[in-house]
């Protein structure tokens, strides 16, 4: 397990480093909090936050304070292997813990989900087989109480490969994931890089292909809008309506050209150091959030993570278009 850099990519002859996640806090039509109960899977627009890093004298999620004004908190990773990291950490706690931290989360409109596979796990390339997989996630999720899993899958090799296994291997993940975590009753989300929505870059359409599979199962898409060059997705006009040739078409406003729009959740790193590239100020990314809202966005951001974005961040981050 590592924490930074959390994804890695190699497309053609170039290496790029990626970075890396439960109710909604429900909102009146200004986007102010009620105290509405919270539902099961929160609708748009979502607020996502990924904790990987430790944390000296934590022991799995935060206290609600620390992350008020995010609707879910995704533990970090459940592997193939078995639980590391955060999620690990979630193991440790008795089931009286869990159930009073999940009962604080659930109170203060959080849903608590663990995310699967992440930079070191290759499930594709090394044989894992999709359906025992699921099984095994699948059950982990039920076992330890959480809301619902996000599928953080990086296994570069296998979806360059450009032979579909990738592109299948995932389709089949998802069905059995959704088959046992009925949608509705938990959350199951897919946390892509942006170029693997890109139609001219992949021979199987890697994200396209996935989408027009499974697409109806996910419940939204954490969009990597980061590491993928030092220009790309830097400015508001590169991540919302045209990105660079290097990643033609994968803007969010290009992507959903194909995919529906508020199922995409735009993703950044929490501080420079949280990715090799792709960096966003708070102040800028509230201004492109303002922006995509006003062209009829709603999905929400992602942030990776805990502790270099809190409270502070997102409530800076959602100022100038759903406020906390």
């Amino acid at each position: 397990m590592v924490a930074f850099p959390s994804f890695s990519l190699i497309l053609g002859l170039s290496s790029l480093f990626f970075g890396g996640l439960a109710s909604p806090v429900p909102e009146d039509k200004t986007g102010n909090a009620t105290n509405v109960v919270p539902l099961a899977v929160p609708s748009a627009p979502r607020w996502v936050i990924y904790s990987d890093k430790f944390v000296s004298g934590l022991t799995g999620p935060p206290p609600v304070s620390q992350v008020r004004g995010f609707n879910v908190f995704a533990l970090s990773f459940l592997l193939t292997e078995g639980a590391f990291d955060k999620a690990e950490e979630w193991t440790q706690l008795s089931a009286s813990e869990r159930t009073q931290i999940k009962s604080d989360y659930h109170a203060a409109g959080i849903q608590l989900i663990v995310s699967l596979f992440g930079a070191t796990d290759a499930p594709t390339s090394s044989g894992a087989d999709p359906i025992a997989t699921a099984n095994t996630m699948a059950a982990w999720v039920k076992e330890f109480d959480l809301d619902g899993a996000d599928i953080d899958y990086e296994d570069f090799n296998a979806m360059n490969a450009g032979n579909g296994s990738a592109e299948k291997w995932l389709s089949d993940f998802t069905r059995q994931m959704r088959a046992l975590l009925p949608k509705g009753q938990f959350i199951l989300t897919h946390a892509p890089v942006a170029p693997w929505f890109s139609p001219e870059k992949f021979n199987n359409q890697a994200y396209l292909a996935v989408d027009a599979e499974v697409g109806s199962l996910i419940d939204w898409y954490n969009v990597q809008f980061y590491n993928q060059g030092t220009s790309e997705y830097t400015t508001c006009s590169g991540l919302l309506t045209q990105s660079s040739a290097t990643w033609p078409h994968s803007s969010l406003f290009e992507i959903a050209q194909r995919v529906s729009l508020n199922k995409l959740v735009i993703g950044k790193p929490a501080t420079q150091g949280d990715a090799s590239n792709g960096f966003m100020t708070t102040s800028l990314l509230a201004s492109c959030l303002q922006q995509a809202k006003g062209k009829g966005w709603s999905a929400g951001a992602m942030v990776w993570e805990f502790p270099d974005a809190a409270a502070s961040w997102i409530q800076a981050v959602r100022s100038l278009s759903f406020p906390v």
